[in-house]
């Protein structure tokens, strides 16, 4: 019975639930891995390098292997002659697919970390594909998914210094990456249209919401309550904090 091939017992032992639908376990030999619950089964990841475990060319990815080539055509003064195949792009695309499933669950677990590792490695191969794929149609085929990639890559990055109350570096983060995402080049793509649109508003909530959030600094509190101060004609308490900010502001400047 303990070797059977049914999956029953397994899957009655974790029922689906779409709301708890991921969780990070324990191998045998003790290293983390991401499982998802699927309505006909669990789906397995590992939780460090290429996320079904392979090893293209003995190397970490398939990424990892163009990338070594690339390397070796510029040692050699070759890169001019680099480039990658319908069949090399084909392998790159079906890669990063992969790791679009595990970051997708990553962000949905908080695991902020990984999360900006994996887009950060999703975004190289979007740039490796665009310069060196050998047809444009390769060339362009992941651009229109480049805003959301951006947007989730930045949502992460945020999300790790609101942890460490970092609230000002969350804030040139999320700026920095709706300048991006207003930075791309236009294509006539409804795709690339939809979730350009979408990412600039989704980081644009994410960037109001970081402000509200943020504690106010002492100096700003004392601005606040200067504007109160003076619509309430308090002006005697005006002047004490009037003259409070100025030593503040001079205190920034020394």
């Amino acid at each position: 019975m303990n070797n059977s091939p049914d999956l029953r017992r397994i899957l009655k032992d974790w029922p689906y639930d779409p709301e708890h639908d991921a969780r990070i376990v324990h191998g045998d030999d003790g290293r983390e891995l991401l499982q998802v619950r699927t309505p006909l089964g669990i789906e397995q990841y590992e939780m460090d390098g290429r996320p079904d475990g392979l090893r293209p060319h003995g190397m970490e990815s398939t990424l990892d292997y163009h990338t070594h080539r690339l390397n070796q055509a510029k040692f050699s003064g070759a890169e001019a002659d680099f480039e990658l195949s319908p069949s090399d792009c084909s392998d790159l695309f079906h890669e990063g697919t992969l790791y679009y499933f595990r970051y997708v669950r990553l962000f949905q677990l908080k695991d902020w970390p990984r999360t900006v590792r994996d887009t950060a490695r999703n975004l190289r191969a979007f740039d490796f594909l665009h310069r060196y794929a050998r047809r444009e149609e390769d060339q362009q085929f992941l651009e229109k998914w480049r805003p959301y990639i951006l947007r989730v890559n930045a949502s992460a990055r945020v999300m790790q210094a609101v942890d460490k109350a970092a609230y000002d570096d969350a804030l040139v983060v999320v700026r920095e990456a709706i300048g991006k995402v207003e930075g791309l080049e236009e294509m006539e793509d409804d795709t690339f249209k939809f979730e350009r649109e979408r990412s600039i508003m989704a980081l644009r909530e994410l960037e109001s919401q970081v402000q509200k959030n943020r504690p106010l600094s002492e100096l700003e509190q004392l601005e606040h309550q200067l504007r109160r101060a003076i619509e309430r004609q308090e002006f005697e308490r005006a002047v004490r904090l009037r003259d409070r900010i100025r030593e503040l502001r001079e205190q920034h400047i020394c």
